[in-house]
């Protein structure tokens, strides 16, 4: 049984309706999602596929395969998994890899310091003792669809005692609470991931005091994994954090829903005294550097609207 649940694992085999699931060998890149545990987890499968199997009613039917690995002699721990497996539920499979240590400090530092929760439970995060991970394996094409499939396997896996999921990709870390299904959502979670603003935990919103330059930037990570571009721009200060997420996670939406691409030199009417012009980022701007496309929102008066800069 285990060597053919990692034979699946590893994406060998072939998929067959009503078969048991097998990883999809074609995603080489897959994205993923991470779970910080405050103490070394323990997780069951039979508890874990209940737990999908309660998160929706369109994850009625999933499965919950785990296997769990024994301790090489002399190995660290720190590098060696002690748990793999596939959660599973119609075309969606998701590899599961969990460790019974901590994930490495500057991966979590990067994507907790720039969270933005209270700055007294991040103390919780970097104390965690335990991760898992967790990369789509499955069938979907659309990368936010992949997206919302790990979202509800990781809110489901968290009520095993995990409080922070991570996107290391994105540089952006929420608590687990958020995944789990909530009363105002009507029971409809996997519509309310749907809604999710993008920069919330599929891409990342990051802030940064440049030495030399007045203001904040203000810029998104990872949204390349969404075949997006990351947006950036200069704020006058913090207190523009809100709308500034809100502007980038309407943009990001227009441009997803609508499958058009910003080019430079387009002008945004944002409000009816705020306009933008985008613009690549220049050499110089370093701290912006990105996976993928970086497209620069600088404001500009009424009077610039539609013309070349």
């Amino acid at each position: 049984m285990a060597d053919d649940l990692l034979d699946r694992f590893f994406g060998k085999g072939t998929p067959r309706l009503g078969g048991p699931p097998v990883a999809n060998p074609r995603l080489t890149e897959p994205i993923g999602l991470q779970l910080l545990f405050d103490d070394v987890f323990q997780l069951d499968a039979n508890e874990v596929a209940a737990a999908l199997r309660d998160y929706h009613g369109d994850m009625a039917e999933a499965t919950a395969e785990l296997f769990h690995v024994p301790p090489r002699p002399g190995a660290k721990g720190d590098d060696e998994p002690s748990v793999m497996g596939l959660l599973a539920w119609e075309r969606h499979v998701i590899k599961l890899v969990g460790f019974t240590v901590p994930m490495p400090a500057d991966a979590v530092k990067a994507c907790v310091r720039p969270a933005h929760f209270d700055p007294q439970f991040k103390t919780f995060a970097y104390e965690h003792k335990s991760h898992v991970m967790l990369y789509y394996a499955g069938h979907e094409l659309d990368p936010l669809e992949q997206y919302v499939a790990l979202a509800a396997a990781a809110g489901s896996v968290a009520y095993f005692g995990a409080s922070f999921v991570l996107n290391e990709t994105a540089r952006t870390a929420i608590p687990a609470a958020v995944l789990h299904p909530h009363e105002e959502d009507a029971g409809n979670m996997l519509g309310a991931l749907r809604g999710f603003p993008l920069p919330l935990i599929y891409c990342g919103f990051v802030k940064m005091e440049v030495e030399g330059q007045p203001g904040v930037w203000m810029r998104t990570y990872g949204c390349h994994r969404l075949g997006l571009p990351d947006l950036a721009t200069r704020a006058a200060g913090h207190e523009e954090t809100p709308f500034t997420f809100e502007l980038f996670g309407n943009l990001l939406a227009y441009l997803r829903t609508s499958g058009k691409w910003f080019a430079p030199g387009d002008t945004i009417r944002v409000t009816d005294d705020l306009f933008l012009r985008v613009r690549a980022r220049t050499p110089d701007e370093w701290y912006l550097e990105s996976e993928g496309a970086m497209l620069v929102a600088d404001r500009i008066g009424a009077n610039e609207v539609n013309r070349s800069s």
